[in-house]
């Protein structure tokens, strides 16, 4: 890997650890003085190595350099009278012998830390992904536009909001009390699944974006699952849903960049390693008395790396569709359900089922409809299929609903 794939993969991959770690030294109200300092060092990085070539250890030259420039700020900066010194103030310490540790553990202990910050309930939602993208992920303002189909005016209005909300609510870098780390994991838990469904169902055309968007919340769902305080079952049931969507994550999109439906996948393209991954979480999973609906959504997930149509596979997804709603209704899990009761009872109880819904505003309820109506009634195919052209909101879902609408009109 040459100097101009380097920087952008390591910014990626060590950008989110060093921050987190400073944040956790700093305190995070100096969260963007620890974010000018790592991009300082990428700067000089890119400086340096551009003139004098890769160092043998590109990593530990990005650590070294940030330790070096972090000393130098709290040597020069109130912050170190003001907050690290108080706690030195009964040693013989000076700044130079300051401990900035980014070994493998504290880097992972603060990233969780950091999680926890970020999904702290004060922030609202859309910002806690926006904040995880930047802070735990490295991703770039112009990255996290792409991933919302937005301009990066919003999403700078967003990350500045959410900072200015960990500094006002005074959050800090820890994990909760045993007593309270199931509330609060909830919080982080749903942060994630949207991070992860945001790669995931993304209609950016970036495909690569959307494949780091599901890594990143897999890696971060991974971390919370190796810690002894928050692999709990919920957390490795979420695991092993990314698992086992993320094993179709290559036969989902053709070489046109156009999304192929589940009927039409070539089955070859799965990853049997992340499919055996997201049996072993579940299995991990199934412990204790919680039905989350992330177990219910990871066994609809596991039956759907079985391609072979089968009573028991349809009747099974079926009714796990009928407890997901029971326990929290979606609008887009009660569309999902009536195409399994497609498969288990046929397309006119289907019909009749999503017709209830009522879901006229949504393309997908009207693609769905069209697909129930094929071979029923060619004209409410296409009724469904213009319907569903017109509240569709990007060029690549237009283009494919054109071209089901010309099929159906020759």
């Amino acid at each position: 890997m040459n100097e101009q794939e380097l920087i952008p993969h390591l910014f990626r991959t060590e950008y989110s650890k060093i921050t987190s770690v400073l944040c956790k030294l700093f305190g995070i109200e100096y969260i963007e003085t620890a974010e000018d300092i790592v991009s300082d060092t990428f700067l000089l990085a890119a400086e340096t190595w551009g003139l004098k070539g890769l160092p043998q250890n590109p990593t530990a030259w990005l650590y070294t350099v940030a330790k070096n420039k972090a000393k130098d700020f709290l040597k020069h900066e109130h912050v170190f009278t003001k907050k690290v010194a108080v706690e030195l103030k009964n040693s013989d310490t000076n700044t130079e012998d300051i401990e900035i540790d980014l070994s493998n553990t504290n880097i992972t202990n603060s990233q969780l830390q950091m999680m926890f910050a970020i999904c702290h309930p004060s922030i609202p939602a859309e910002s806690q992904i926006g904040l995880s993208l930047n802070i735990l992920c490295g991703f770039g303002v112009d990255e996290i536009a792409d991933a919302f189909i937005t301009n990066k005016e919003n999403i700078y209005k967003r990350l500045i909001r959410a900072k200015e909300k960990l500094r006002t609510e005074n959050i800090k870098m820890e994990l909760p009390p045993a007593a309270e780390i199931n509330n609060r994991l909830e919080t982080v838990l749903t942060t994630l699944y949207l991070l992860f469904s945001e790669g995931y169902y993304s209609t950016s055309k970036n495909t690569t974006l959307q494949k780091d968007l599901c890594i990143e919340a897999m890696r971060l769902t991974l971390m919370l699952a190796e810690n002894e305080h928050t692999k709990t079952p919920t957390v490795n049931a979420l695991l092993s849903l990314m698992c086992f969507h993320s094993s179709r994550f290559e036969a989902r999109m053709n070489l046109n960049g156009e999304m192929v439906i589940y009927e039409e996948q070539d089955e070859n393209l799965w990853n049997l390693e992340l499919v055996e991954k997201g049996i072993h979480y579940l299995t991990k999973a199934s412990t204790g008395n919680k039905l989350s609906k992330y177990h219910l959504e990871a066994a609809i997930a596991y039956w759907h790396t079985h391609k072979t149509d089968t009573p028991e596979k349809w009747e099974s997804i079926l009714q796990l569709y009928n407890r997901l709603l029971s326990l929290e209704y979606s609008p887009i899990a009660a569309l999902n359900r009536t195409y399994a009761l497609s498969k288990a009872n046929g397309k006119k109880e289907a019909i009749a089922e999503a017709e209830k819904l009522e879901l006229k505003t949504s393309h997908l309820y009207h693609l769905l409809l069209a697909n129930l109506y094929e071979e029923i009634d060619v004209s409410k195919v296409y009724h469904h299929l213009t319907q569903a052209l017109e509240l569709a909101k990007t060029d690549t879902e237009k283009m494919n609903i054109e071209k089901k609408i010309n099929l159906f009109s020759k």
